[in-house]
């Protein structure tokens, strides 16, 4: 069967679709009534979604150019649109946005308002105008657009543009095969270094033979998998619970309930002292911070005493191995001890304060001893970084070469955000129901007798949950639940005590939120290497087959290095993501405006922004991200308070600058830009 751009028809297909996988987990859940729940069941979704996929991606293989860049020009705005949506909603935003809602609230708005006001500026702004250039990739586009207008532009401009086109989604790259990871870990038990690898190929079959047509195709799939892996759970606890089943329209009194329990454990005795031991440990591990490096060798030295003493009391060989344990667990140096105790000291702050349970703070606002005004600052600079950032990534702003017409770029937006807003008005009903569930079924309750779930979920590595009994009574008190958010969406059918299958369900839904972000990326690394370097600045004359085949080999090689350096646990899911949009947002956003709506900014003068944002959004990133000072040793200071996910405030407004500085400082731009200017400003 061939699929073909007519719309009513594809539409039919992907009915046909929907229906039979809504038919094969209702199989899957009469298999589980008859056999029981275990691993087999993640292994079933987990090779049924990705055969799913390997058979798109084998029916629209191609060896076109034009097919393979940009899926032929004739997507359909509605379907153009889901798969955007689809590669949009990746594993920070399907495992992630549940989670830092769970912990944090309110201030999880910041994601949702700025991705969705980022969409806006794309329809308003930029998607026609880049459709209606009609190149392949966005550094073609500005190559061009700065080079005199001539086809093969600015070498130089072209070069820098590939450049950061690789940094930005190589790290969105890495959060994605990281959700892989952690998905594939859960659900069919392996180390998450296999997990990793083990998901590559889930990966490389959606997008190595048939390119962006291929991935568009796969993508439609995947977001109706992923709707359907959010929406059936959610109605399902739902009914369960509260005894209907749209939440998205009752979850109003959800919170007050919420609000009611956090308020009476609040002022509990035994509840207080937990919070008063973590607060007290927050202040120990500042002042070991602060007396660095001399603390880390003093507790190294306590911690050998303390081997050495055990050893000589003949203590009991359990005893002996815990201190073992300790001791091997320490930090390796000072930058490790740095990176480990400022981790667990705003953690602590964070489970000393009235706040919800969480074992990784959230990517911002992170708990501090500083004054609710720099929340409120990260929080509104959060939005505008995202929003920004969104309407600069290089394999959002590639789909829009996909559409058949300027005006279905337009309409493609419109069709992207509909799909996107079903999913932002059902996470935080899920959100509010799993924590309601865990203040009614967990916390006061023994030691003794905690779920099944509990157990299974602490037995991960990395570790998902932890439930310390600080205050020796033997029940768990709301401050002693210290959950990864990254857990919440994963485990909640399990915490609410849903079939297991509805588990395996959302790990199918997790999977093709990553698999169809990291397709997307893939292939925007490998188009633009293969169409950017090998044919403008290396080849020109490689043949339309030799230009498909070196991005096959490209996109292979970009995928096991990308699976190699997320085995090394680079970081939080979440921050990365918002990492790689603050790195966009600082070097693409004002060239890209000033593309449209400045004749006078020259090749130069996008030169000079696009590497001056990267440089002070990436530099500010760099030294104030723990990962990379326990590498260097190097631990900057925060301008202003601002976290390091929204290093854009000060990219962005430095890339305008340099930009036009520049500009006027080096020669004007021929006539003919003028003309360019013109002709992309009447897209339509």
């Amino acid at each position: 069967m061939k699929i073909r751009s007519d719309s009513k028809q594809v539409a039919s297909y992907y009915l046909l679709f929907a229906g039979g996988f809504l038919f094969f987990v209702y199989l899957m859940g009469l298999l589980e009534v008859q056999n029981g729940p275990g691993l087999w069941l993640g292994y079933v979704f987990l090779f049924v979604t990705i055969a799913v996929y390997a058979s798109i991606g084998l029916i629209c293989r191609t060896s076109d150019m034009t097919e393979y860049y940009v899926a032929g020009r004739r997507i359909p705005a509605v379907f153009n649109g889901m798969a955007t949506a689809a590669d949009w909603m990746s594993a920070a935003t399907f495992i992630g946005l549940v989670g830092i809602l769970f912990s944090s609230g309110y201030k999880a708005l910041a994601f949702i308002v700025g991705w969705t006001g980022g969409f806006c500026l794309v329809a308003m702004l930029i998607a026609p105008y880049i459709r209606r250039f009609g190149t392949f990739t966005i550094p073609d586009f500005l190559a061009i657009r700065y080079g005199q207008g001539v086809e093969g532009g600015s070498a130089m401009v072209r070069l820098v543009a590939v450049a950061i086109t690789i940094l930005c989604s190589f790290v969105y790259l890495v959060a994605q095969i990281q959700g892989v990871g952690l998905i594939v870990t859960r659900f069919i038990g392996v180390e998450f270094g296999i997990g990793v690898f083990f998901g590559l190929a889930g990966i490389l079959v959606c997008s190595f033979l048939g390119g962006m047509r291929a991935v568009t195709w796969t993508q439609v799939a995947q977001y109706i998998i992923l709707i359907i892996a959010l929406l059936l759970p959610l109605s399902m606890i739902s009914l369960k619970k509260h005894d209907h089943v749209l939440p998205q329209l009752h979850y109003g009194k959800l919170l007050e309930e919420i609000n009611y329990h956090e308020t009476d454990y609040a002022v509990t005795a035994e509840e207080q002292k937990v919070r008063d031991f973590y607060t007290k440990r927050a202040q120990e591990l500042k002042k070991r911070i602060d007396q660095l490096p001399d603390s880390y060798f003093k507790q190294k030295q306590l911690l050998e005493k303390e081997l050495q003493d055990a050893r000589e009391k003949q203590l009991s060989l359990r005893e002996i191995k815990q201190i073992e344990k300790k001791l091997n667990a320490y930090p390796k140096d000072p930058a490790d001890a740095y990176d480990a105790w400022e981790q667990e000291r705003k953690e602590a702050l964070l489970r000393g304060q009235k706040a919800a349970p969480s074992m990784t703070p959230p990517p911002s606002w992170q708990a501090d001893d500083k004054a609710g005004g720099i929340d409120q600052l990260n929080f509104v600079l959060l939005i505008f970084c995202l929003m920004f950032g969104t309407a600069s990534l290089p394999h959002i702003l590639t789909r829009f070469f996909t559409t058949t017409s300027v005006a279905a770029a337009r309409y493609s937006v419109f069709w992207t955000l509909f799909f996107v807003a079903i999913f932002y008005l059902s996470v935080p009903a899920l959100a509010v129901m799993v924590k309601l569930d865990l203040f009614k079924n967990l916390v006061g309750i023994s030691y003794a007798d905690l779920p099944t779930w509990v157990l299974n979920w602490r037995k991960l590595e990395p570790i998902a949950i932890v439930l310390n009994d600080v205050n020796g009574d033997g029940f768990v008190q709301w401050a002693e639940i210290s959950i990864s958010p990254d857990m919440v969406i994963l485990a909640a059918p399990e915490i609410t005590g849903l079939p297991y299958v509805i588990s395996g369900l959302v790990a199918a839904g997790a999977l093709a939120a990553a698999l169809s972000t990291a397709d997307g990326l893939l292939l925007t690394i490998s188009n633009s290497i293969s169409n950017d370097v090998y044919y403008h600045l290396m080849g020109r004359k490689a043949t339309h087959q030799q230009r498909v085949t070196s991005a096959k080999i490209i996109l292979l090689a970009v995928a096991l290095f990308a699976a190699y350096v997320t085995s090394l646990r680079p970081g939080d899911i979440l921050f990365l993501v918002g990492a790689a949009f603050s790195l966009a947002a600082s070097s693409f956003f004002a060239v890209l405006i000033m593309a449209v709506y400045s004749k006078t900014i020259n090749k130069w003068g996008a030169i000079a922004g696009m590497v001056t944002g990267v440089m002070i959004s990436g530099t500010y990133i760099a030294l104030n991200y723990p990962f990379v000072s326990r590498i260097t040793g190097v631990f900057g200071d925060r301008w202003f308070g601002v976290d390091p996910i929204a290093s854009g405030a000060f990219g962005i407004p430095a890339s305008f600058i340099a930009a036009y500085v520049v500009s006027k400082l080096t020669a004007k731009n021929p006539p003919v830009i003028d003309k360019l200017v013109d002709y992309l400003r009447t897209a339509r």
